[in-house]
C-alpha cells in the first residue's frame, strides 16, 4: 500500500495562507453542521514535568468520502528555549473506504500555518474592516504565520510586536521584526512591555507561553478584536478576566472551550461570566446562524484551541496539491492483502 510523506519544506509549498484560510472555513462550517467526528483530544502527562504527549482523532465528511484522521505530536514547552520546536509530531490521513493511510505528513508546519488561518478566518469574520494596527504578543514560530494570516484579511499597515523578558525572548522579537520588515516592507516597532505593544491596536494576537495572564481587558481600545491562541489548557490563560468579561466571546469549538480553555474556566470559576458568555463558534457566523461584530466600539475576542479537524482538512488539501504537483515521497508499509 502506498503512503505519501511529506516534510516540512513540502507542507509550507503546498499550504499558501490564502488558501489555508478558506480551508479552515470550509472545516469549520462542516463541524457546525454537524459533518464531523471530533472527540476531544487525549493528553497523556509526563510525570515531573509540563511535557505532554496528545493524541487527536477525527472524521471530516460522511460515507465512503470521509476522510479519517489523527495528529500524534508531543508537547515540551521548555522547548521555547531550545532548537526544537513546542509541539512536534506528525499527521495522518486515512481514507474512509478500506482504511488505507494515505499520507503521513510534518504536524510542526501544519500546526503553525493552520492555527494562524483559524486566527486570519476569525479576523475576517469579527475584526473592523478598516483595522490597521496589530499587536502580537510572542515571538516564537506562530508569529509570522500570524502576521501573514492577519494581513490576509485586514489592510495592516503597523505592527507591534512583544515577547517576554530576556535576552533570548528579546532577541526573537528582535528577529521577528527584522524579518517582518525585510518581507513587507512595513513599520514594525519591538515593545519593552505588553501596555505599550497592545494601546490603540485594533488586533490583538496573543501566542505566548505563558500560564498567566499577560494582556488586561483594561488596555485594549474600544473596537479591538482579540485572537486569544497561546493557552491550551485548563491551567493555563493569556488573558485577565476583564479581558474576557468586555468582549463579545467567540469559540472554534463549544465543547473544547468548556473543558479545556483556562482563558475561558478561570472567569468563570471567579463567577465573572458564566457558559452563555460563549455566544458560538466560528461555524455559526459562516453558516450565518448569529452575529458576530455589532459595533464598530464593542471589543469582539476569538478563543482558540485547535482542532484535529483543522489538521486533517489542511493535510487533505495538501495531498490534493502533492499529487497534482507529483510532491513527496512515495513509501510501501503494508496493509494490503496480495
Amino acid at each position: 500500500m502506498s503512503t505519501l510523506l511529506l516534510t516540512d519544506v513540502d507542507v509550507r509549498a503546498l499550504l499558501p495562507m490564502h488558501e489555508c484560510i478558506d480551508v479552515m472555513a470550509d472545516a469549520l462550517r462542516a463541524v457546525a453542521a454537524g459533518e464531523a467526528m471530533l472527540p476531544l483530544r487525549t493528553v497523556l502527562r509526563l510525570p515531573d514535568t509540563p511535557n505532554a504527549f496528545a493524541t487527536m482523532p477525527a472524521v471530516l465528511g460522511t460515507g465512503a468520502n470521509a476522510s479519517l484522521g489523527a495528529k500524534v505530536i508531543t508537547v515540551f514547552p521548555g522547548n521555547d528555549a531550545t532548537p526544537f520546536d513546542s509541539h512536534i509530531g506528525v499527521v495522518l490521513l486515512f481514507d474512509a473506504a478500506h482504511g488505507a493511510l494515505l499520507a503521513i505528513a510534518d504536524a510542526s508546519s501544519i500546526t503553525a500555518i493552520r492555527t494562524a488561518a483559524v486566527s486570519g478566518l476569525a479576523t475576517r469574520l469579527l475584526a473592523r474592516e478598516n483595522s490597521t494596527e496589530l499587536a502580537i504578543l510572542g515571538a516564537g514560530v506562530l508569529a509570522m504565520p500570524h502576521l501573514d494570516a492577519i494581513r490576509a484579511v485586514r489592510p495592516i499597515s503597523r505592527v507591534r510586536v512583544w515577547s517576554r523578558s530576556g535576552t533570548a525572548s528579546h532577541s526573537r522579537a528582535q528577529a521577528f521584526a527584522a524579518q517582518a520588515r525585510a518581507a513587507h516592507d512595513m513599520a514594525v516597532a519591538v515593545c519593552e512591555d505588553v501596555h505599550t505593544a497592545v494601546h490603540g491596536a485594533d488586533i490583538v494576537v496573543t501566542i505566548t507561553s505563558s500560564r498567566t495572564p499577560v494582556l488586561k481587558g483594561e488596555w485594549l481600545a474600544p473596537g479591538a478584536h482579540v485572537n486569544a491562541v497561546g493557552a491550551s489548557v485548563s491551567s493555563a490563560r493569556e488573558l485577565d478576566s476583564e479581558a474576557v468579561r468586555r468582549s463579545r466571546f467567540f469559540v472554534d469549538r463549544r465543547e473544547s472551550t468548556l473543558a479545556e480553555s483556562g482563558d475561558f474556566l478561570v472567569p468563570r470559576a471567579e463567577g465573572v461570566i458564566d457558559d452563555a458568555h460563549i455566544l458560538g463558534e466560528l461555524g455559526d457566523l459562516l453558516r450565518g446562524t448569529l452575529p458576530g461584530r455589532t459595533s464598530d466600539n464593542e471589543v469582539t475576542l476569538f478563543k482558540s484551541l485547535g482542532l484535529a479537524i483543522e489538521d486533517l482538512a489542511a493535510l487533505r488539501h495538501i495531498v490534493m496539491r502533492a499529487e497534482a504537483r507529483g510532491v513527496g515521497l512515495t513509501v510501501e508499509l503494508g496493509g494490503r492483502r496480495y
